[in-house]
């Protein structure tokens, strides 16, 4: 049985992404993107992908890679979470790495080494909604170029190439400025997603079975994407205990009263869980494990509703200033809302659960 315990080498990771991010991803900053033109933090994303290699974590080192595993990721989007980071990672560096991961040819390689070096932002072309093993849609394809309209493409407005499936069930490669690219509103501003219009685009055909490199790609971001939630999670609850061992009320800390502990103290143990959960997925993705299907329904079952309830006791605990577009608090809100319907909702992971343990409903 693997150690789910983070190595020294994790460890290391997650305090050098720590304080990259305490140096350039403030919460104010993160804050005064929300509405703008440039919701993606280039420079924040230049120094995590050409700065420290995170963004070829997954690659291997034949193509420019890092040749990590899902472990390392994970602990990198575990921060990326804490911060609510306004960066393409998970889209670009989790879930079209591994569409491309799942592809061979001249062509795919070449897209991995452009993604790896950071320089290249990717996104494979299926609405953020989808989970594992959910129908997507695909474009038409007429003499090489593709037609059709997708929405809910996330980080799609970040994006250098799209990784489109088409209807003659292969997945294309397509330049973006080759398309139409309209913001969507979007529940979470931090990853903003966008529609897609194909009018004749010119494309690159990277593998004739998009259904495997899709699917490959969603399970991974759905596993993947606990840990952020975990992230999420964990500052919610971290700040919150922070912030009420500050305030006082009747001349004694709010965090003192018996209610409020209960409340954290049940909030601790689902946190926990959440860990134990996340870092499960993050290694059965990273060793092949034959349970990976069962660990990533599991992680997301239970991730997306620890971390909506964590941010929403961050609100709720910090009293008047919790309400506040000043504060934070509705950023990671809103991020674990959005993150509760990504790559499948939790009853949809449950179902699919049932089903992998055969399971049936009464």
């Amino acid at each position: 049985m693997s150690d789910l315990l983070y190595s020294e080498e994790e460890e290391a990771l997650r305090a050098a992404v720590r304080d990259l991010l305490a140096d350039h991803c403030d919460a104010a900053g993160v804050i005064a993107r929300i509405g703008s033109d440039a919701p993606h933090d280039r420079q924040l994303w230049k120094a995590l992908s050409e700065g420290m290699g995170l963004a070829g974590l997954l690659v291997p080192e034949s193509l420019g890679g890092q040749g990590a595993t899902h472990r390392e990721v994970a602990v990198v989007l575990e921060e990326l979470g804490r911060a609510v980071a306004p960066v393409p990672y998970l889209t670009s560096a989790v879930v079209a790495t591994e569409a491309l991961l799942a592809c061979e040819g001249e062509e795919a390689a070449e897209l991995l080494t452009a993604l790896a070096s950071g320089r290249t932002v990717g996104a494979l072309a299926v609405a953020l909604s989808v989970g594992p093993g959910g129908a997507h849609k695909a474009v038409r394809l007429e003499d090489g170029a593709l037609h059709g309209e997708l929405t809910g493409i996330a980080d799609a407005t970040a994006a250098d190439v799209l990784l489109v499936p088409a209807e003659d069930g292969g997945l294309y490669a397509v330049d973006a400025d080759a398309v139409t690219i309209t913001a969507q509103v979007s529940l979470d501003p931090t990853r903003p997603v966008a529609q897609v219009t194909f009018d004749g685009a010119r494309a690159r055909r990277v593998t004739p079975d998009a259904q495997a490199a899709v699917s490959r790609a969603l399970r991974a971001g759905a596993g993947l994407l606990a840990s952020e939630q975990l992230g999420v999670a964990d500052w919610s609850l971290t700040e919150t205990v922070r912030y009420l061992k500050e305030r006082k009320q009747f001349n004694r800390p709010v965090g003192g009263f018996q209610a409020l502990k209960h409340r954290l103290a049940q909030l601790w143990l689902e946190v926990v869980n959440t860990r134990a959960a996340a870092r499960n997925a993050a290694d059965a993705l990273a060793t092949g494990s034959s349970d990976t299907d069962v660990a990533v329904a599991v992680a997301q079952a239970y991730a997306a509703g620890v971390a909506v309830h964590a941010a929403e006791e961050a609100v709720q605990l910090h009293g008047g200033i919790g309400m506040t577009w000043e504060h934070p608090a509705h950023l990671y809100l809103k991020r674990a809302k959005a993150d509760s319907i990504a790559f499948g909702t939790a009853g949809g992971h449950r179902a699919a659960l049932a089903e992998l343990v055969d399971l049936q409903a009464p």
